[in-house]
């Protein structure tokens, strides 16, 4: 008994030890795009296809690891680009390129980690991935007192300021959270963007942008 009870217990460490690793993180998202994601219906239809082609997103992790890589403390963001207006993918899929911009303080393993994690976590968003860089990554999300300020810098590439929503942001007074996040996320709440640019290669466009209602500050998990 005692014999077939080891070679039993050898044959579950062996599956267990097999098994892959579980992704567990969590962290800061922030999201930015080029049209605006608290908006009235008219605004938001009189836009689509015609603008809102473009988005910043970041995942700045606070803890955990993906696929047994420890990533917390790292942060890496998507640069993308659609054809259409980032809307509701659930009714209009729009499948982009995507530059990646990955914390310079990564080591190579935590770089292949981080680059799986946004193809996981964006999904059917991200088609292609043209270009992948390495920057300084200096992120500070929900920094006040509402949450609805955020300052991001990844070298020249990226910048990104937002603040709280506040009452002289209401413009036609039926606003609403048109569009939904374009990730699975928590907590998201909509904010708005000071400045955001993107001054990179491989997309063929710079994008900047600022006054708009085109931010969600949110966090993730898993």
């Amino acid at each position: 008994m005692k014999t077939k009870l080891t070679v039993l217990s050898l044959i579950a460490l062996t599956a267990f030890a097999s098994t892959p690793s579980t992704p567990t993180v969590s962290g800061d998202y922030l999201e930015v795009r080029s049209c605006d994601v608290y908006t009235g219906p008219c605004y938001a239809n009189a836009e689509m296809n015609l603008s809102g082609k473009e988005g910043i997103l970041l995942w700045s992790v606070r803890e955990g690891s993906w696929n047994g890589t420890p990533v917390g403390g790292l942060s890496v963001i998507a640069v993308v680009c659609t054809e259409g207006t980032l809307g509701d993918l659930s009714y209009q899929p729009h499948a982009g390129k995507a530059v990646l911009i990955i914390d310079e303080k990564a080591d190579a393993q935590q770089r292949e980690a981080l680059s799986d994690m946004v193809r996981s976590k964006a999904s059917r968003l991200i088609k292609e991935i043209v270009a992948v860089r390495t920057a300084d990554i200096q992120a500070s999300v929900g920094s006040c007192t509402k949450a609805g300020c955020a300052s991001v810098k990844a070298g020249n590439l990226v910048e990104v300021n937002t603040r709280c929503l506040g009452g002289s942001d209401h413009l036609c007074g039926n606003e609403e959270t048109y569009y939904p996040p374009l990730t699975r996320v928590e907590h998201a709440m909509p904010a708005f963007t000071e400045r955001a640019s993107f001054k990179g290669s491989g997309l063929n466009l710079t994008w900047e942008a600022a006054g708009q209602r085109s931010a969600f500050i949110a966090t993730f998990s898993r």
